[in-house]
């Protein structure tokens, strides 16, 4: 092991110990509350450019395994905890995490302590961070720091989309056809998808209404991703030209892509909402959920005609718009994961939603 230095925007300095990987790794800080779940955040591609912290102690006790992953690559830019637990105890790890971290050369460290970060992150907000192993001068980390580009205006959708289309296969009968966009999907949205019997045709970001409605969908789903979604102007046109043409979900990034799409803004949340603890309230279903979210942006309810949509949905901490549905269109979308991974399940009959919505559109066709 050796020494390593967390160098944030604002000249604080955090010191800790890397595992196998040295050398020096940068993006954006931000703290995750969630107490399970590493290995589901380590391969989100929605943590694309970003420093992950951990807030929980001790990450690593029930080690890591080939069907928890939410894609096919780790996309953190790097990983802080306060200590990594190098002998996992349970019946389906099949390596350590540490053993993972190092296999994918990521830079991690530990020695950190990560609620002291937290609370300083939660704080300052959100900000440029850099690890190096090489470097502890501050003067040469603040100007490494100040050449980096913000996360404000980055698209890193392009680099975590699908190249190509593919099909996730449904379980059972087939009752659905679904056009996903990809913009860094999770692999456990398609596993709930074809679950309730949906032929997902995965399609890149940067697939066109035409190509997309060759398949003839009788959903579109929005996906979650990394970045600003306001730069992402391909997707947005694609989304405004495919509203009316086949019912519409969106979760994460797909909730701020429909609300760029129906004519709203989007604005940096200042320490964003990474975890599984997180109070919403479902204003159709009179109900609160606990949530799993993780997003660094949100749209702003100031900038939506609320004479076409209607915020169906809020987060009860700080009052951010967390689902939207449009009056006329079948089209809705959700801020936070109901299909958790990590996190809690409460929120999973939204998928359902999206399902009695195909219904409802196919009905109304036929008659």
């Amino acid at each position: 092991m050796k020494e390593a230095i967390l160098y944030l925007q604002d000249g604080t300095s955090f010191r800790g110990r890397t595992l196998k990987e040295t050398g020096e790794t940068a993006g954006e800080a931000v703290f995750n509350t969630a107490m399970t779940g590493y290995q589901e955040v380590l391969t989100d591609p929605s943590y694309t450019g970003q420093i992950v912290v951990m807030t929980y102690p001790l990450i690593g006790n029930y080690g890591v395994n080939a069907e928890d992953v939410e894609s096919d690559n780790i996309h953190v830019k790097g990983f802080v905890v306060k200590e990594f637990c190098r002998r996992p105890s349970n019946w389906r790890a099949q390596k350590s995490l540490t053993e993972y971290l190092n296999d994918n050369k990521i830079i991690a460290i530990e020695g950190v302590d990560t609620r002291a970060l937290t609370r300083h992150l939660r704080i300052g907000g959100a900000m440029k961070a850099l690890i190096s192993t090489e470097d502890f001068d501050p003067k040469s980390l603040q100007r490494k720091i100040d050449a980096m580009p913000s996360m404000e205006g980055m698209d890193f959708v392009k680099d975590v989309s699908t190249a190509k289309k593919y099909v996730w296969k449904h379980q059972g009968t087939r009752r659905y056809k679904i056009a996903a966009i990809d913009c860094g999907i999770k692999f456990n949205i398609l596993r709930i998808l074809a679950g309730l019997g949906c032929e997902v045709y995965v399609f890149p970001a940067t697939a066109t209404p035409k190509e997309i409605m060759s398949i003839k969908p009788d959903g579109v789903f929005l996906s979650n991703g990394p970045g600003d979604p306001a730069v992402v102007t391909y997707v947005i046109k694609t989304v405004q030209e495919l509203l009316g043409k086949a019912p519409i979900f969106g979760i994460c990034l797909g909730n701020q892509i429909l609300g760029l799409a129906l004519g709203g803004k989007t604005y940096k949340l200042k320490f964003g909402h990474h975890g599984a603890n997180h109070p919403v309230k479902d204003f159709e279903g009179n109900r609160i959920a606990v949530t799993s979210q993780n997003h660094g942006f949100c749209v702003d309810i100031k900038s939506l005609n609320l004479d076409e949509v209607e915020v169906i949905h809020v987060n009860l901490n700080d009052k951010s718009v967390e689902g939207i549905r449009h009056k006329k269109f079948p089209a809705f979308s959700i801020q936070y994961h109901p299909e958790a991974a990590p996190g809690p399940h409460d929120a999973k009959y939204l998928f359902n939603q999206f399902i009695d919505m195909i219904d409802q559109h196919k009905n109304a066709q036929t008659h």
